[in-house]
């Protein structure tokens, strides 16, 4: 199970390092990264308290 997770979590991070070369603005990018790691914290840790 946990070999499966990090090979998850290595795919996405790859993902997101091929998107951020693509991106024409730095600012854009950074403003990009805070949104998904705001959204992901709160799917993350709030999401347990809707079960």
């Amino acid at each position: 199970m946990m070999k499966e997770m990090i090979g998850f979590i290595l795919f996405w991070v790859a993902a997101g390092m091929i998107l951020m070369m693509l991106m024409p603005n730095i600012f854009v990018g950074i403003i990009i990264i805070a949104l998904f790691l705001i959204i992901g914290y709160n799917l993350y840790c709030c999401g347990k308290h809707w079960k």
